[in-house]
Formats: structure tokens, C-alpha cells, sequence
């Protein structure tokens, strides 16, 4: 397993798309090192997107809470979130009735800004849930996992309703050693015993490589070969940007430890393209 320093690998692109858990910050704050490699990005002219599963805060707050952390320059537009995906979905596709959430009331509010009524589970009433007309799963906060999972599971057994999962991240690193349950893992939780298929957004789906890469070429000519996708989970970030063409960094400062990080390329068969000790180094 050959690790070659970030910077060298990310001159060879025109447009760099980074993870934010596990690449950028993490549990303990800013990686060491960002800030340097953000103003090697911007020295270079390399074109910067930040694309995370985080669904819980808008493109503003994200930008605020790097600053709050000390990272300096990072622009709102320049940060793609699969809520964003979700909400743009559900302004579409869902005209009528109540959307019910489970997780956080900060991100319904954020992400159900559709001019429809939003209710959590744990505010639904099982025996008159006629009007709901749709399910997001947003957080893994924010609930009672003792109860509103059960309710959920009776919900969306009996109504048959779009169902929107707005993380796709099955877990995240709380510490060095341990990890917490995403929402995505309480979604496929969900599917599994209801033996049914949710809508999904987020790595490793294609709607926001999609987004950046169109937004990207808005002002300028990119092809797929000119980006460089970056991530510490193999499943969402690395297979992702294999599946929507881009060359991939896998980094070992997240959720891939490096002691089994080969284990894990070698059973899974995602493969990245580069691996890096982290983008700090």
C-alpha cells in the first residue's frame, strides 16, 4: 500500500472535491494541517467543493462552523450537502399533506422549508396518520430511539409514502476508538425489516457529484478526469466517485484506520486511485 503526500497528488487536477467528517475535521476539531492545504488549494487555482452527508445544518451554517473551528476561507457555495439534495427533492416531488421527520427540529427546519407542514414521529398519532404523504429520515438526534424507531416501523408499514433518507453515512467516528449509529444505518435498519427500498441522497449516490460537477461547469471546462474526489469511508466517498467516473484519495485520517485500511480495499474491491496519511500531509 503505497501513501503518497496529499499536495503532490491534488496539483495534478483542476478541481478537487473534498469530504468534510474524517477529511476536514473531526471529532477533536480541524485535521492538523488543513489550513495550509487550503491555501495550497487556492494557490495552485485548483477549484474547491466540499461535498458532505452531513444533512443537519444549511450551506451557511456548515460555513460558519469551519470558521468557528479556525478554518479560514472556505466559501458557502463551494459546500454541496445531501440535505440540500433532499430538500430540492421534496420541493418537487411532494405538493401535498404533512412531512414526517424523524431527528433533529433544526434540521426540519432547514431541510422542509417546502411551504408544507412538518411533523416529528414522536407528535404522530398512529390511528390518524391519513394526511402524512411523506417520510424523511434527518438525523440520528433529536428522538427517542426507545420508541419513535417502533413508531416509524408501524407508520411506514401501514402507509405506503415516498421515503427520503437525507444521510446516507451509516455510522461516524465519536472518538478514536468509537463510533455512533448515522442515520443512514437507522434507515437501513428500516428497510430491512420492512423489506423495502428508501430514496437515498448523498455519497456514494450520484445527485451531488452530479450538482458539483455541473455547478463547476458553469464557469469553466472540466471533465471528469480533471477532479480528484476525496474521503476517509470507502462505501460513500471512494465508491461514489469511482461509480461517477472521478479518480479517488482515500485518507486514513477518518473512518479508514490505516492499520486495515489494505484489508478493507482488498474485501470490499473499492479500490481509490491514491492513498493519503491524511490532506494535512
Amino acid at each position: 500500500m503505497k501513501i503518497q503526500p496529499f499536495q503532490s497528488v491534488a496539483k495534478k487536477f483542476k478541481a478537487v472535491f473534498l469530504d468534510s467528517y474524517g477529511v476536514i475535521k473531526n471529532y477533536g476539531g480541524l485535521i492538523d494541517g488543513v489550513q495550509g492545504t487550503i491555501d495550497f488549494i487556492r494557490k495552485e487555482n485548483i477549484a474547491l467543493r466540499i461535498l458532505t452527508n452531513d444533512a443537519s445544518r444549511s450551506r451557511t451554517q456548515q460555513a460558519e462552523g469551519f470558521l468557528k473551528l479556525g478554518l479560514k476561507g472556505i466559501e458557502k457555495e463551494e459546500i454541496i450537502t445531501s440535505g440540500m439534495m433532499a430538500k430540492h427533492f421534496l420541493e418537487q416531488k411532494i405538493l401535498h399533506g404533512k412531512i414526517a421527520y424523524l431527528g433533529t427540529e433544526n434540521s426540519a427546519h432547514y431541510i422542509l422549508q417546502s411551504g408544507l407542514q412538518h411533523i416529528a414521529v414522536k407528535d404522530i398519532d398512529l390511528n390518524n396518520m391519513n394526511d402524512v404523504s411523506a417520510f424523511v429520515f434527518l438525523d440520528d438526534e433529536g428522538f427517542d430511539w426507545n420508541t419513535d424507531i417502533n413508531k416509524t416501523i408501524n407508520l411506514l408499514k401501514h402507509r405506503n409514502i415516498p421515503v427520503i433518507v437525507a444521510n446516507s453515512d451509516k455510522l461516524y467516528p465519536v472518538s478514536k476508538t468509537h463510533v455512533s449509529v448515522a442515520t443512514g444505518g437507522i434507515a437501513q435498519l428500516v428497510e430491512s425489516i420492512l423489506n423495502k427500498k428508501f430514496i437515498h441522497f448523498g455519497k456514494p449516490d450520484s445527485q451531488m457529484f452530479m450538482f458539483a460537477f455541473e455547478q463547476l461547469n458553469l464557469r469553466d471546462g472540466f471533465g471528469k478526469k480533471d477532479i480528484l474526489m476525496v474521503g476517509d469511508t470507502l462505501h460513500t466517498d471512494i465508491l461514489g466517485g469511482n461509480k461517477f467516473g472521478l479518480q479517488t484519495a482515500l485518507v486514513l485520517s477518518g473512518n479508514t484506520d490505516a492499520a486495515e485500511a489494505q484489508l478493507q480495499i482488498n474485501s470490499t474491491g473499492i479500490i481509490p486511485d491514491f492513498i493519503c496519511n491524511s490532506i494535512g500531509n
